[in-house]
């Protein structure tokens, strides 16, 4: 237990959850009610007992709060656990004071002290995030197609089934999806009912019985090979999410949005930002928007370093890190690739000269392949000698992250 100023940081308790919805709901103008949205505090519940829920209190009134949940991630093939940071929120008359901070370097303790060296969160000021630690890892699409411009693909021999968005072929490919592509989340039961909650298209469906819808595409051998979640409204059809784990299965599900092109006259999506939306269509004059998405952070630089699939043969390089937030981060750190085995050892906690140097938000969007060493070095947010950066271009995976979850 902390204090501060007559404040005092700790949990927040289950029966403390109208605090914690009364403060989101300040903080974003929501307009959600413990009394009457009883999906949402069900799944919030859960989230409270799963994660952790931590807060500063004047008194018994709840006035900041942080929740952090376990989830898991692939990058580069490599499975981390990922803290995930949501429903951060401080009423405007104590901020100012520090406490956000304390929270999240709270809530980075206990990511450590779970192994969780690396940490997801959808931002609502990415230059507030990058001052904690966190950078821009993921983009996201936002397209718009109208009716004359949807393809139709000849020559498949799958079929589509309509299922409810909680198959288990919808699950099962998802899971197969995630084995194999780098930044997704590895979704488990928390991932999978935020995913049933969430509503991108929530100023269209607010208020409305428009339920989310599934549709699954099976390969001749009636092999589950892709899936779409999407909702039809007002003459529009909007696509939620696609997953497809082959070309035959991403053409199946257009030509399964083509077939509406009489009951609707545009579509609207969201796909990951490298996902060529524009380009795979025939008429590529599309409205498409591309915009940041999530961000990422490095909670423990040395165990991340440990467990990241370096590429080619035996190297030796040395990174001096900076971490204004949490100091055990901060300092050089030899990272040896011999005979297959990666080795990192922390040499010292001041940066030294031979060193690349570089932020630990940096870190996260090079490690991850967001922006590469040669591009960060040339906008001057990581030094080093050329031979350095040379070196770090290759022993690093290539690879842009793909996220589609939101928490």
């Amino acid at each position: 237990m902390n204090q501060r100023k007559g404040l005092v940081m700790r949990e927040i308790r289950l029966d403390e959850m109208a605090q914690s919805i009364d403060l989101l709901n300040y903080v974003f103008q929501m307009s959600m009610s413990i009394h009457k949205d009883r999906r949402f505090v069900n799944a919030k519940s859960k989230q409270f007992n799963e994660g952790h829920a931590i807060g500063w209190f004047d008194g018994s009134h709840l006035v900041s709060q942080i929740l952090s949940l376990p989830f898991e991630v692939n990058v580069h093939g490599k499975i981390y656990e990922m803290g995930g940071i949501t429903a951060v929120g401080t009423y405007p008359e104590y901020s100012g004071h520090g406490l956000m901070e304390s929270l999240i370097i709270e809530s980075l303790q206990r990511m450590r002290n779970e192994g969780q060296c690396i940490s997801y969160l959808f931002p609502y000021s990415i230059p507030y995030y990058r001052k904690k630690g966190w950078e821009i890892m993921s983009d996201i699409v936002e397209f718009q197609v109208k009716d004359t411009q949807l393809p139709h693909y000849a020559g498949l021999n799958g079929k589509i089934r309509r299922v409810d968005p909680k198959h288990e072929d919808v699950v099962d490919i998802y899971a197969r999806y995630a084995q194999k592509t780098h930044g997704v989340m590895v979704r488990n039961s928390i991932a999978w009912n935020e995913k049933f909650q969430e509503d991108f298209w929530e100023e269209k469906f607010i208020d409305s019985d428009v339920n989310l819808q599934a549709a699954v595409y099976y390969d001749e051998d009636d092999v589950a090979q892709g899936y779409m979640f999407y909702r039809i409204m007002e003459e529009n059809y909007y696509i939620d999410e696609i997953v497809y784990l082959q070309e035959e299965a991403r053409k199946g599900l257009w030509n399964f949005v083509s077939a509406h092109s009489s009951m609707v006259y545009n579509v609207y999506g969201k796909t990951t930002g490298n996902e060529a939306v524009a380009f795979l269509l025939e008429d590529s004059e599309i409205i498409q928007k591309v915009s940041p998405y999530f961000m990422a952070r490095i909670v423990d630089v040395n165990e991340f370093l440990l467990r990241y699939p370096f590429v080619g043969h035996d190297f030796e390089l040395q990174l001096a890190v900076t971490d204004r937030i949490v100091a055990w981060n901060n300092g050089t750190y030899i990272i040896k690739m011999a005979d297959g085995k990666v080795s990192v050892q922390k040499v010292s906690e001041t940066l030294n000269d031979s060193a690349v140097h570089l932020t630990v938000q940096t870190l996260a969007t090079m490690l991850l392949g967001y922006k590469r060493p040669r591009y960060l070095e040339k906008i001057e947010r990581l030094q080093g000698r050329p031979e350095e950066i040379d070196l770090l271009e290759a022993v690093l995976p290539v690879g842009i992250p793909t996220f589609i979850d939101y928490f």
